[in-house]
């Protein structure tokens, strides 16, 4: 099985994201079932550390899921996290700012749901839009997008130093998948609520985008809050790779369970 080192962004040096192959399955174990029952035993595994984390009430966990439409993102809340107490987790998603929102700074909608000593939060989409859509619309330029990065870096050293581990993801598919994708949801009836006319515009971008995600992950992925490029045109690979790193974020904080309490070693329950 694959380093997950290797998908790991260096920070401020420039990569093209064609160079890496969404199509790859690095932490495959050869075929879907198999992958779908390592999946399931490595969420068995999330959960009991989310539970030590609970327990000891003094770190976090936060999860950066960031990617193109399509990507994924929703799919790998389901999945991955599926074994997980629902209390002990909360997911947030960020789309166009409202106007009280557009009213402070950009970060001022992200603080209040960064996890809380003993929880993991999932950003589904995040921050990082900020520096994204607004770059490729040309609602900021290359200066305002260089600030924005800046305090971004700081905001996620705040949050390490106070205890939370931030992993960061970026779910790299291909402009093929993407249509595959679009057009399944146009072609199921079912799925149409899923669909948005607006996002053919989007893809119209899709060399912009590309490029704004690679000169956004280059200027962010530090030493403390790395980004991790996930091939993501398979699901099921997409979704054991970000288990794989969830698990490797959580063993980092080396858990123990709290100590016990001596007052209940004779207690006897009538």
């Amino acid at each position: 099985m694959a380093s997950l080192a290797k998908y790991r962004i260096p920070l401020n040096k420039s990569f093209d994201l064609d160079d890496m192959d969404p199509a790859s399955k690095p932490f495959s174990l050869g075929n879907k079932v198999d992958d779908l029952a390592y999946l399931a035993t490595l969420s068995d595994k999330i959960r009991a550390l989310q539970e030590l984390l609970y327990a000891n009430h003094t770190r976090s966990l936060l999860v950066v899921l960031q990617g193109t439409d399509t990507s994924g993102k929703d799919g790998t809340v389901r999945s991955v996290f599926s074994h997980v107490n629902p209390q002990g987790i909360s997911v947030a998603g960020f789309k166009a700012p409202t106007a009280d929102e557009q009213d402070h700074d950009f970060l001022w909608r992200i603080h209040p749901h960064t996890p809380a000593a003993g929880k993991i939060a999932i950003f589904n989409r995040s921050y990082y839009e900020d520096v994204l859509i607004t770059r490729v619309k040309g609602w900021i330029d290359d200066k305002e997008a260089e600030r924005r990065m800046a305090h971004i870096r700081h905001f996620e050293k705040l949050l390490i130093d106070r205890g939370t581990v931030v992993l960061k993801c970026f779910l790299h598919i291909s402009k093929d998948e993407q249509k595959a994708r679009l057009q399944a949801r146009v072609d199921d009836p079912a799925k149409h609520w899923k669909f948005n006319p607006a996002d053919l515009q989007e893809r119209k971008r899709w060399a912009d985008y590309q490029a704004a995600y690679a000169a956004a992950l280059a200027a962010t992925s530090t030493d403390d809050a790395p980004w991790f490029v996930v091939p993501a045109n398979s699901k099921t690979h997409r979704n054991v790779m970000i288990a794989e790193l969830c698990l490797a974020a959580l063993k980092s904080m080396k858990l123990k369970p709290p100590k016990a309490n001596p007052a209940f070693a004779k207690l006897k329950i009538e």
